[in-house]
């Protein structure tokens, strides 16, 4: 037996089962009896619906969490040790009322160089209708001697 044909044997029995596949379900237009019962069964079970699972009882747990709380956090007035060290590291508000009107100062700034820029229009050409009229007075171009 060759090779081509010991090859052939083992490719062929799955290009027939796929094109079979394929012809078969090409072939059906209609659905399958199995699928469509007049009457439903529903063979899947549900657990039985009650307060006690788990998501009811994280919304009581954390509902119960934000009471206490409330009820127990520090007041704004209070002095602790979370209010001392962010007091400790605010940078105050001098200085960032100074990095603001700087960074204001160099925004008017870069306004006017970028207005100067878009507003800015090349120099007007002054065309000649006869440049060479231009060399005709130049005081270099004339002879020894002569005068104008």
């Amino acid at each position: 037996m060759s090779l081509a044909r010991a090859a052939g044997a083992v490719i062929r029995p799955s290009q027939r089962a796929t094109t079979s596949l394929f012809q078969r379900r090409a072939a059906s237009s209609h659905s399958h009896d199995e699928h469509h019962h007049e009457e439903h069964q529903d063979s899947d079970t549900y657990e039985p619906q009650s307060w006690n699972t788990p998501f009811w009882r994280r919304a009581v747990l954390a509902s119960f969490g934000v009471v206490a709380f409330y009820k127990y956090a520090p007041s704004p007035n209070d002095e602790n040790a979370i209010t001392k060290s962010i007091a400790a590291n605010m940078i105050s508000s001098d200085v960032w009322e100074h990095n603001s009107l700087d960074h204001l100062y160099k925004s008017a700034e870069r306004a006017v160089v970028n207005l100067l820029t878009a507003d800015a229009k090349p120099p007007p050409v002054h065309r000649l209708r006869f440049p060479q009229r231009i060399e005709m007075y130049a005081p270099s171009s004339h002879p020894v001697g002569i005068k104008l």
